[in-house]
């Protein structure tokens, strides 16, 4: 298992960092668009459409997402989305985890359908304009969630006793949480200091955040990091609603796309929705 995932994570990232430090935005886009097809067909299977709908309601987020592209939607202001996008989420979060496993197949299953695939198309368009914003922005992004998972990991595993949403995700822990906030907060705080020694372009998402004050700056960024979990909890409560371990077998020895990439999917058009407000 350990070494499946070190060959598909070096795979991964052989294709992934050449495109995102290309300066073209084209070969990002191509191949991030190429997994919100893989996410779009695993939220298909999760929720119940068979084989050969899912491959097409994947394939045709797809083309809708690249229709957008085509058409010159990428460079468009999306700011009213954002907004939309951000509260949904944070509405839906707050009903879903309330509800718990069982709720979530009560709800009609169009809607459980066509909702998740609305949001994965606008995590994917929101993270290539945030590659638009600035290669440092998107990474700023990247790395809350990812320093967010590690330390929170770190953390429940020396840490934790008392669970934090034991039906939905049992492996997760107050500990573990309060962790993945702190090594978040330690993230920003060396980022800022590096753009006060000239070291950065000041165009990070914690530059932008502290432009708005202290204050508001700490809340935001606080708000992002409880995003993240809301993002892992929602996939996992799914899956568990499922009946399944992953979202798919796609990236041997991490899942599918979805279990990559649950955290991203409120965070990123967060992040649009707090730095263009």
């Amino acid at each position: 298992m350990l070494r499946q995932r070190v060959i598909t994570a070096v795979l991964l990232l052989a294709v992934l960092l050449p495109a995102l430090f290309y300066p073209s935005i084209a070969p990002f886009a191509a191949f991030t668009l190429l997994l919100i097809v893989a996410a779009g067909w695993e939220w298909a299977r999760l929720n119940g459409a068979g084989a050969r709908l899912s491959l097409a309601l994947g394939m045709g987020l797809g083309a809708l997402m690249a229709a957008i592209w085509l058409l010159g939607g990428l460079t468009h202001s999306w700011r009213g989305l954002w907004m939309v996008v951000g509260m949904l989420w944070v509405l839906l979060s707050v009903v879903m985890l309330a509800r718990g496993v069982s709720g979530w197949g009560a709800w009609p299953s169009g809607l459980r359908l066509w909702l998740g695939l609305g949001l994965i198309g606008c995590a994917w368009l929101a993270m290539v304009q945030a590659r638009l914003v600035g290669l440092e922005f998107l990474l700023s992004v990247l790395l809350l969630v990812w320093v967010a998972d590690i330390a929170a990991y770190a953390g429940g595993k020396t840490f934790g006793r008392r669970k934090l949403a034991p039906s939905i995700s049992p492996g997760k822990s107050w500990e573990g949480a309060v962790s993945g906030f702190m090594g978040v907060f330690v993230l920003a705080a060396i980022w800022l200091w590096a753009d006060a020694q000239g070291v950065g372009h000041a165009t990070s998402l914690y530059a932008r955040l502290w432009s708005f004050g202290p204050l508001l700056a700490v809340v935001s960024l606080a708000f992002m990091v409880c995003m993240s979990v809301v993002g892992d909890l929602v996939e996992s409560l799914v899956k568990r609603s499922a009946g399944v371990k992953d979202s798919s077998g796609l990236l041997p020895g991490h899942g599918g796309v979805l279990d990559r990439v649950d955290a991203l999917l409120p965070v990123l058009p967060l992040a649009m929705m707090l730095t263009t407000f």
